[in-house]
């Protein structure tokens, strides 16, 4: 009997860790195969030049949707990780910062670049039309929706960062008024990836 439950025992025990072996070998599969977060897209940047989900890609990247006609969140946001940005890039790190606007009836590439070029040379403005903009913002999870106020209107939309790494898989985000220690802190670690 007792020679019975030890067999059944180890039975046991080495099902398991076939299981485990076996799932993570499958998990690795999985994950190595995994596409990178987000969808292909094809827009323009503020020099009108095209570009595509490869500017997402190429470096550690933070993503932000906004609009230039944003009162306090876009600029404040863009110009929190302008600053970040130059703090790394004198530490030898770079990451980029790719702001999308979520209004491009407005934010045309000449609009986009007197905006961005305010705050770093190293900011990619994209937009496009409206169409292609808006399945960009889906295929990210972001939201927009255009709030009218009397003759003209306001965007309401995703306040948070999207961090990629530079296969343009998501690893975090930085929450709009997040603690900027913790927000840096998330930023070095999004480098090193």
């Amino acid at each position: 009997m007792r020679f019975a439950l030890w067999f059944l025992v180890a039975a046991v025990l080495a099902l398991l860790v076939l299981v485990w072996t076996f799932g993570r070998a499958e998990m690795a599969q999985v994950t190595e195969g995994a596409d990178p977060y987000g969808t292909a897209f094809t827009l323009v940047d503020q020099n009108g030049a095209p570009v595509t989900e490869a500017v997402l890609r190429s470096r550690p990247t933070a993503l932000f949707f906004g609009f230039t006609h944003c009162p306090d969140v876009c600029p404040t946001t863009l110009y929190e990780l302008s600053g970040y940005q130059k703090a790394l890039k004198e530490k030898g790190e770079s990451f980029g910062i790719v702001f999308v606007t979520v209004d491009p009836e407005r934010d045309t590439p000449e609009i986009l670049k007197t905006y961005v070029s305010a705050l770093s040379s190293d900011i990619t403005a994209v937009t496009g039309a409206p169409d292609a903009v808006a399945a960009m913002l889906k295929g990210y999870g972001a939201y927009s929706r255009k709030v009218e106020q009397g003759d003209d209107y306001t965007m309401d939309h995703t306040a948070s960062v999207i961090l990629l790494d530079r296969t343009g898989r998501f690893v975090g985000t930085i929450a709009y008024g997040e603690d900027p220690k913790t927000a840096e802190g998330k930023l070095e670690r999004l480098v090193t990836l």
